[in-house]
């Protein structure tokens, strides 16, 4: 069954700020990039394992690291600034409960405060959690982390509020088994078994670099964690830890968002920051759909290499293609001569961002249940949904709203590359993964209107 996507039942309600975009002229220039979200909020929680002050640097200005910021400080973390840009120094010496209320009005939509549970019921013998927000991409469930949590020695509690966490006994090492790479569950395995008691051994672990970061993190701290063959990772917990000193992995996500905006531009961006080992993956795609990149110290350079081609992406956990990488990919598929197919096999509902593009005149045609037919490198999920891209079609500008963090991305790359005006609300939401988001499209010669 093939479902064109016309269908606006589902489709988000305009909020936020609204772009109003003219597109059609190619992007150049250059942009820089800082540590990536995914490592500096998950390093920012690590800080309460420790038992003096630590310093992070590369810090992103972001939506998501305020909202941690906020939710140490409520439990006690002195946070101040340090002695460089971007850099934030956390003092954990006070560190008490909080009010449940006060979490709740922290965390605002942000699902980070599942991986406080690990390092406060260390710190306190409890943790309160409350209803989880993020992105609309499909069901992120939490149950590998209460799981996981559970095996520690932890008592989970459901309320309607949120959820009560406590181990009266403390926690003790346990040997876990994921039943899928999930970064977030290994994150919390990560942040839970260095300082319980005992030998921890987890299983189908993710290996993101973002996670290799988050050791680096751990093991400065004291932490005794290897990593094994077959995503099998060891963790010796120790009774005490102290603060850390490190820079954040660059944000391989943002760069390759840039990377996918010159390709469906025509434009030409250098990416400063972004380096090569870890998008390796991205670098290939890139490249066979048409792009031209140079690797240079300071960043990458990247273009297109005449005519863009079609190709077949099937994202997966590392070292796979990040499902974070197909949707600002897609945009850039509208403009490659041929049929591109991409197999979302990550989250079950991240192809709804198409509809837009739909709208402003691409051939996109999501087959909600996957494809197949075919060969494929992996393996078939039941959630798992494709889309066909048929190009090059040309791309008229129309009024869109923004349904996630890379779907909205996206949708703004495709206003840019679109010929005519395009209203593009709810772009606020961008501030969670793009630092000065606004200010890089001015510096790369977009010309846009921002419509409080």
């Amino acid at each position: 069954m093939t479902t064109p996507l016309h269908d606006t039942t589902l489709a988000p309600k305009p909020s936020g700020d609204v772009l109003a975009i003219r597109g059609g002229r190619p992007l150049h220039g250059r942009v820089d990039v800082k540590g990536a979200k995914n490592l500096a909020t998950k390093a920012m929680v690590a800080t309460l394992l420790g038992e003096t002050a630590s310093t992070l640097r590369d810090v992103p200005d972001l939506s998501d690291v305020a909202v941690v910021r906020s939710l140490l400080e409520v439990h006690g973390v002195r946070v101040t600034e340090g002695d460089e840009p971007g850099a934030l120094v956390f003092d954990p010496s006070d560190v008490e409960s909080a009010h449940f209320e006060e979490i709740d009005a922290h965390a605002g939509a942000s699902r980070i405060p599942i991986l406080f549970c690990g390092p406060l019921l260390h710190r306190l013998g409890q943790a309160f959690i409350p209803d989880l927000g993020g992105c609309r991409i499909g069901d992120r469930p939490i149950d590998f982390h209460l799981d996981a949590l559970r095996k520690f020695g932890a008592i989970v509690e459901k309320l309607p509020s949120g959820i009560r966490l406590s181990a009266p006994n403390g926690l003790k090492g346990a040997n876990i088994h994921l039943p899928y790479p999930s970064v977030g569950a290994t994150e919390q395995v990560l942040l839970t078994a260095v300082r319980a008691n005992g030998t921890t051994e987890l299983r189908n672990a993710a290996i993101e670099p973002e996670i290799m970061d988050l050791i680096a993190v751990l093991q400065k701290m004291g932490a005794i964690i290897s990593y094994e063959p077959n995503r099998v990772i060891l963790i010796e917990g120790v009774p005490t830890l102290r603060g850390y000193d490190h820079r954040s992995i660059f944000d391989r996500n943002e760069a390759a968002s840039w990377a996918c905006a010159a390709l469906a531009t025509d434009g030409e961006i250098f990416v400063g920051g972004a380096k090569q080992q870890e998008m390796l993956t991205f670098l290939n795609v890139f490249r066979k759909a048409g792009g031209w990149f140079d690797v240079h110290e300071d960043g990458i350079l990247f273009r297109r290499d005449g005519e863009l081609k079609p190709v077949i992406v099937e994202t997966d956990v590392h070292p796979g293609f990040m499902t974070d990488w197909q949707q600002p990919l897609v945009v850039a598929l509208t403009q490659a001569h041929g049929r591109s197919v991409v197999h979302e096999t990550v989250y079950e509902n991240r192809m709804g961002f198409t509809q837009a593009l739909v709208k402003m005149g691409a051939d996109i045609v999501v087959h909600p249940h996957g494809l197949q037919d075919g060969p494929r490198r992996v393996p078939r999920r039941d959630l798992e949904q494709a889309a066909v891209i048929t190009g090059p079609t040309p791309l008229h500008g129309a009024d869109i709203v923004v349904p996630d963090l890379r779907g909205g991305y996206s949708h703004v790359i495709a206003a840019l590359t679109a010929t005519g005006e395009s209203r593009v609300s709810g772009v606020d939401i961008l501030s969670r993964g793009y630092e000065k988001f606004l200010d890089k499209l001015t510096a790369l010669g977009a010309d846009f209107d921002v419509i409080g």
